[in-house]
Formats: structure tokens, sequence, C-alpha cells
């Protein structure tokens, strides 16, 4: 087996067998943070540094592991200068799934098989630079190239979503649906909060300073993100709180929070809590898919945080989650009619989550996320959740990606591995391959097509 080869992650026949089934089936992506206004204006990227390595953090925290000066990462620097010093420290990237993606977009969109290093980047540059000359380089032709069926962007409550509304009028393919990330309005705490319930009372015409305009002002926008195509909402937190909190609580944690006041640990936690509960039931409402990615301890790093601002490389992972404390108010409330997808970045909470969709069927344990979006990380994920709740029953890939280019090779990456994982079962004589045929199709693609479907109606 050689590096990227058509073998790649394929370790017996079987595998590659279940491979040539799903490798060209279109990709559905529930969640990006893809710029859709890039999309629109269809300029190709400039050079191979913009579409490689100026949006994407999982490059920005490698390239500093290896000491690269952060003038040349996210500085003043040029892009070339970016580009020959990310290609100079790219063999001592091996073992990492990034070395693997960026050479996958090398060989997949550009057709560019040489190896990335000091040797070959002036080289790289030159080629890929007359390339992304080409009509075929455009945002809407990648995507096509891709089979990029449809896409879901992350958009606050306070959007506009013009560009939305542009992208139906101007796109027949794909389809592109906006997702409703309400966090600032649960982050009591953030600093961003009062500016953040300002901004959404202006939008809505509501009093947000007080609890009952601000629940008023949410239910507007979320019928308004309805109208506009949406049918999932999104939500980040780095832990999950779910209890009974009376309206009357959580106002005056609201009132005294607007007005500048400290709030205790528990009465944040409280607010959350409520908050929580209150966003469930405008999903009910609406039949909408309710994602929850959980875990991760936002801009850990203050340098980064104060120099580069949020979204630069500074987040870690916890296991200080208690999922199944934490979600069980909730899920009685709103599991037995809510599509649920949980997605943990720390995988030791997987015994956890695997049983909690066991006891609640319409909970969907999502694709390995962020930290864990490698071949290792997607084969431990898939195995630990065959063995306890069913293949069969996970979310399909999500490419979580800032970039274009991501979305062909993070969807390639999953795909081989599940077909690697499935056709060992067959090898060892676990599952008969009719069966994994049909499995490793419906994980790739028809699960989520139905699911799609059923939200749209």
């Amino acid at each position: 087996m050689g590096f990227l080869d058509d073998d790649y992650l394929l370790e017996n026949t079987d595998a590659k067998e279940l491979y040539a089934r799903v490798k060209d089936l279109p990709i559905i992506d529930l969640h990006s943070h893809i710029d859709l206004a890039e999309i629109l204006r269809n300029k190709p990227a400039k050079d191979i540094w913009e579409a490689e390595g100026a949006t994407d953090h999982y490059v920005w925290e490698l390239m500093r592991r290896r000491g690269v000066d952060e003038e040349k990462i996210t500085g003043k620097a040029t892009n070339r200068e970016k580009w020959t010093a990310l290609a100079g420290i790219f063999p001592e990237l091996g073992g990492n799934p990034t070395y693997e993606w960026i050479h996958l977009d090398l060989r997949r969109r550009f057709g560019i098989p040489e190896l990335i290093s000091k040797q070959t980047a002036d080289a790289i540059w030159e080629k890929t630079a007359a390339l992304l000359e080409d009509e075929s380089m455009t945002p809407q032709n990648l995507l096509k190239y891709m089979r990029i069926e449809l896409m879901c962007t992350t958009d606050e409550p306070t959007s506009s979503l013009q560009y939305h509304k542009q992208a139906k009028k101007e796109l027949e393919k794909p389809i592109i649906l906006p997702t409703w990330r309400p966090d600032k309005a649960m982050n009591i705490e953030n600093f961003i909060w009062k500016d953040f319930l300002e901004e959404l009372g202006k939008k809505t015409g509501e009093d947000t300073s007080q609890l009952a305009g601000l629940l008023s002002a949410l239910e507007k926008r979320h019928k308004y993100f309805a109208e506009q195509g949406c049918i999932s909402s999104d939500h980040g937190m780095e832990n999950v709180y779910s209890f009974p909190v009376s309206g009357k609580i959580a106002a005056d944690i609201h009132r005294r929070a607007f007005k500048g006041g400290k709030l205790k640990k528990k009465e944040i936690i409280a607010y959350k809590a409520f908050m929580f509960h209150e966003l469930g039931k405008l999903n009910k409402k609406k039949n909408w898919l309710t994602q929850l990615h959980i875990g991760a301890v936002r801009d850990y790093r203050n340098k980064l945080l104060g120099t580069l601002g949020v979204d630069s490389g500074g987040d870690i992972s916890t296991q200080n989650v208690d999922f199944a404390v934490g979600f069980k108010y909730f899920l009685n409330e709103f599991g037995e009619d809510l599509d649920i997808v949980i997605y943990c970045l720390d995988p030791t909470h997987l015994p956890t989550i695997t049983t909690i969709a066991r006891a609640y069927p319409k909970v969907i344990i999502g694709a390995p996320w962020w930290f864990n979006d490698s071949p290792y990380g997607m084969e431990t994920h898939l195995k630990y959740v065959s063995s306890v709740d069913l293949i069969s029953n996970c979310g399909t890939m999500v490419s979580d990606s800032r970039k274009l280019l991501s979305y062909g090779s993070r969807t390639e990456v999953f795909r081989r591995v599940l077909c690697n994982v499935v056709g060992g079962m067959v090898q060892k004589g676990q599952i008969p391959r009719i069966v994994a045929q049909d499995l490793v199709e419906n994980v790739s693609y028809h699960r989520v097509k139905n699911l799609v479907d059923s939200k749209s109606k």
C-alpha cells in the first residue's frame, strides 16, 4: 500500500469493494462554518495558502507546534511566505491527519502528487497558482466536483440571511441552508452577552433587557430562520445543564446581569438550563434537528484570544462534562419528539452517549468531531458505537470546516474508514456482505438524506 493510493486506509478486499459503492455518493454536510458570501462571489482562491491555510486553525496550531513565528501564520507576512513556512515544516506533520488532508487536496483537486516540503514549496506554489486561474476552481464548480448536494452554514439569530436569499435565487445546487446558532443568548457570563441582546432587540423591536423580551425576540428570529429554509439548530456548549428553573428566577438573573450585576456560578448555570429548555421548545414547534456540540473549552490560551480573537486555535477538550446528569431533564422533556445529534469532544464520553442513544431512539451519535476526525479517531468511534449501539444510527460525516476543500478530503477519509471497519467485520464473519453494503451506503448518504427530507416537508 502506497501513500494515499487507491487502497489508502482500505486493508482488505471487502473494504475496497464497499468503498467503491460509496465513494461517489453525494455529500450532505449538516455542519460547517463556510463563508456563503465567498461561494456567491465565486472567485477562485488567490493562491494555495488562501485555499489551505488562511482560515484553518488546525494548520495554525501545528505550525505553532513546530516553532513557526506567528507573523508567518496569522500575521502580516505575505501568503507566499506563509506557504513556504508551512511547507518547510510539513514533513514534521506526518502522522497527523492534516498531513493527509492537505496532500489529498493536492492530489484530488489539483492533480499534484508531489510531497509538500521545503524543496517542493516553490514548485507547488507555481503549479497551484496556474491551476487556480481555471474556471473549474471557482467555489461553485468545486462544490459540484465534490458532489455536494446540501450544506448548512452556521448563523447567529441576528443574521439577515441575505446571502441565503441570494443563493436561493442564483444556485440550483448545492442546496445551502442556514443553521440557527443561539449560543450568545445562553452565555450570560460572557462579556458580549449584553451587546448581543441589544443587537437582537434592535433587530426585532423587543425590549431584550427583560427576559420576556428576549424570549419573544428569539421566537421571532426562529420563525424567520424557518421561513428561509432552516431545519436545524446548532449549540456549542462546554457543559450541558438541564433542570427545572422557574421563569421568575430566570427573569431576576437576566435583569441583574443586564444591569451589570455579578452572578454566582449557580445562577449562571440556572440561566443556561432555563434557556436550553426554552430553545428546545422552539425546536419542537418546528420539528428541527437539534445538534449539540459539547465539551470544548473555548479560548483557553489567553494570549491568542487577546491578540487574534476567537477561533484562533486556542481551544481545548475537557472531561469535565456530566452527560448523564446534564441531559436527563432535557431528554425527558424533548427526547421523544426531537431528533437530537450529540457530538462529544472527549471520546471517553462515548460510553455514556451510546447508552443514552440506546435509551432514546431519536438521539443520534454525531460523527467524530474536531480532535477526533482523524482515521484513528473515526475507527475508534465507529468500532465502539457498533459494539454498544448501532453504526446504522450514526450521523454521517460533517466538515465542521471554514475551507471548501475540506468537504471532499474529510468525507473521503470518513467513508474509507467506515468501509474498512465494516469490511473487517465481513472478513471476520461478523456480518454478511449484503448487509455490509446496505450499511455503508446508508451511513454515508441515505440516512442523512432521509432525515433532511423529513425536516423539509
